[in-house]
């Protein structure tokens, strides 16, 4: 009978949690679904009190099958079928014997044998800790078996050890009260950011052959009042987030007779929508493959419980954890080996409604001159990136510090542009041999995110999720590439779309640039308030999109409708009162103008 064999860990046992329980990821090029390789260590018995009653019991022994870098107690007591375990190969855990696993094993045998002191404030945690994993353990195991169909079985059981394994670290972290030392943080060095300048010129474009593209795909449009995946909604002169993107790769395939593959990292919440989507590029010259990242079940607050009591309920109740889910999903689809096996070597990752993020060669040609093996895009901070996770020297090792990581009353401090002065793209370039190394021996310890929401029945819930950035900490040689603020162009509101459906940007070949004829190639600020917050709103309001190349600032509030044929110039700031309307007739020119109160006027 498969169940979750995972008991509770004590909240002091942190570390690297082996990601080798990975969640199923279906990738449309049918490779099958392979268990993670699992090596089974040795049975212990718990001599621990705390762990042997009533409230605690494990059983008289746990049988530990962590893989063998794993240093998380959590991991420590996975069993994937509940028969037999699935062994890695000989060689390789002869070779680790000896290895600092060996020791972390100890370290772990130690930490179930020691004595209870219930008077301890620390054990209290641990206590408390272990129940809940205890409870969530059980509660996994009866989702898991209510499935019938055998194949989804294990997916779906691999999927649940691989939360699981984050949610004791979750409960470990939070037991000890563990934050980041803000004491300790240092901006980057200089070798930690490479500025884009300094890159060589590329004349053989011939490394492409070694590169895959991939975009995040896992969004959806909802925040702009669109329904199904954010990537189908249309941006510019009638193409999609997706039409673009396929536009950039074909045309590179074809201008350079080079075959970059183009992979979608789809969710729960796009799969469906996207494989019917992306049937309309079979004719086109491009490769094209998409998998799908983690479904985890979202938590309640005070229960700590999963909201969900069946793999099948609703989609409400699951959540995609975070882009950092990428290395698990990636591997588990087997991706990586298809890849690598086509002589790829190479990853570009971004995000799918980050119209600036194109394919560059010479920072690709950097990557491959430099060994790097994983560089991230960042550029100056301006006060709308405030809150955009940045890059520190963090004992002397590069790492990248999101506002969800900082102490509440360092906040300001992290807002600050004297201090932070770049910011995260989400621009990331990744070695593929190295993902496979990284995962198939340590795995990643991504910091973890809680993300605090209210789901449909009014329930406060957390998501535990991690960023796909944070991993920079786990490759060689990973830097920083501080680069022009023309890669950095996303679409998070109407506001941004906005400014690329106006005339400050040129098209060509699925590639945005700024209109050459704009004066200073700074981009405008742009405020649309609530009334413009829906696509379906931004569209009946503007009956064709207002010229913004001399537009330095825009701020519209109220009830506000604009006319064909509108001219913006310098700063423009249309406020319709509470109660008012104002109607921009065709032809307007508004220029360093204060529009406010009533305005309507009609034909007659």
């Amino acid at each position: 009978m498969a169940s979750l064999d995972t008991s509770s860990a004590p909240a002091n046992a942190t570390g690297t949690a082996s990601k080798r329980a990975r969640g199923h990821s279906a990738m449309r090029s049918s490779v099958p679904f392979r268990q993670r390789k699992i090596s089974i260590a040795q049975t212990w018995t718990a001599s621990d009190p705390t762990l042997s009653s009533p409230a605690f019991s494990l059983g008289s022994s746990i049988r530990s099958y962590a893989t063998p870098s794993c240093h998380d107690l959590a991991s420590a007591y996975v069993r994937l079928g509940g028969q037999r375990p699935v062994t890695a190969s000989a060689a390789r855990e002869e070779k680790k014997k000896n290895s600092a696993w060996g020791r972390r094993r100890e370290a772990t045998m130690t930490l179930l044998s020691r004595p209870c002191a219930p008077s301890s404030l620390v054990d209290f945690k641990s206590a408390a800790t272990g129940v809940s994993a205890k409870a969530m353990r059980n509660e996994l195991n009866a989702m898991i078996q209510k499935i019938d169909d055998p194949d989804y079985k294990k997916a779906f059981e691999a999927e649940m050890q691989s939360f699981f394994i984050l949610f004791n670290r979750y409960l470990a972290e939070r037991a000890k009260g563990q934050k980041i030392d803000w004491d300790k943080i240092q901006p980057p060095s200089p070798e930690q950011i490479v500025k884009y300048a300094d890159l060589p010129e590329v004349k053989d474009p011939s490394l492409l052959d070694k590169l895959a593209v991939l975009k995040l795909n896992g969004g959806l449009g909802t925040t702009m009042g669109c329904v199904g995946p954010k990537s189908i909604i249309e941006v510019r002169e009638g193409m999609t987030f997706l039409d673009l993107s396929v536009r950039q790769i074909e045309h590179l395939n074809s201008a350079h007779n080079v075959n970059v593959p183009f992979i979608l990292m789809n969710s729960f919440n796009t799969d469906e929508d996207t494989a019917r989507i992306i049937q309309k590029y079979a004719n086109h010259r491009i490769e094209l493959m998409t998998f799908n990242q983690s479904r985890y079940p979202r938590v309640n607050k005070e229960t700590l419980l999963p909201c969900p009591k069946s793999a099948l309920e609703d989609k409400g109740a699951w959540y995609p954890p975070g882009h950092g889910d990428l290395f698990d999903a990636i591997m588990n689809s087997g991706l990586v080996d298809k890849l690598l096996d086509q002589g790829k070597e190479y990853l570009f990752v971004s995000n799918v409604d980050n119209l600036g993020a194109v394919v560059d060669t010479r920072i690709l040609e950097h990557m491959h001159q430099s060994g790097a093996e994983f560089l991230m895009e960042v550029t100056d901070k301006t006060k709308a990136d405030v809150k955009g996770g940045t890059l520190i020297n963090y004992e002397g090792n590069v790492r990248l510090l999101e506002i969800a990581q900082v102490p509440s009353d360092h906040v300001e401090d992290f807002k600050s542009v004297r201090k932070f002065k770049i910011f995260n793209t989400n621009n990331l370039w990744v070695n593929l041999r190295a993902i496979k190394r990284i995962m198939e021996n340590d795995g990643m310890d991504l910091e973890i995110i809680v993300n605090n929401k209210t789901s449909d029945k009014g329930e406060a819930v957390i998501q535990l999720e991690t960023a796909v950035g944070a991993a920079i900490k786990h490759f060689k040689n990973a830097h920083g590439i501080n680069v022009p603020r023309s890669r950095f162009l996303p679409v998070k509101s109407c506001s941004d779309l906005l400014l690329i459906t106006s005339d400050l940007y040129q098209l060509e070949h699925g590639q945005l640039t700024m209109n050459s004829e704009r004066m200073f190639q700074s981009t405008p600020v742009v405020k649309l308030g609530d009334h413009f917050k829906k696509v379906a709103q931004f569209q009946k309001r503007f009956k064709t999109i207002p010229s913004l190349l001399e537009v330095d600032h825009l701020t519209v509030a109220g009830d506000v409708s604009f006319g064909r044929n509108v001219v913006l110039r310098g700063t423009v700031i249309i406020v319709a009162n509470d109660g008012s309307r104002i109607e921009l007739p065709d032809g307007t020119t508004l220029e360093n103008k204060l529009v406010s109160g009533h305005l309507a006027l009609t034909d007659h």
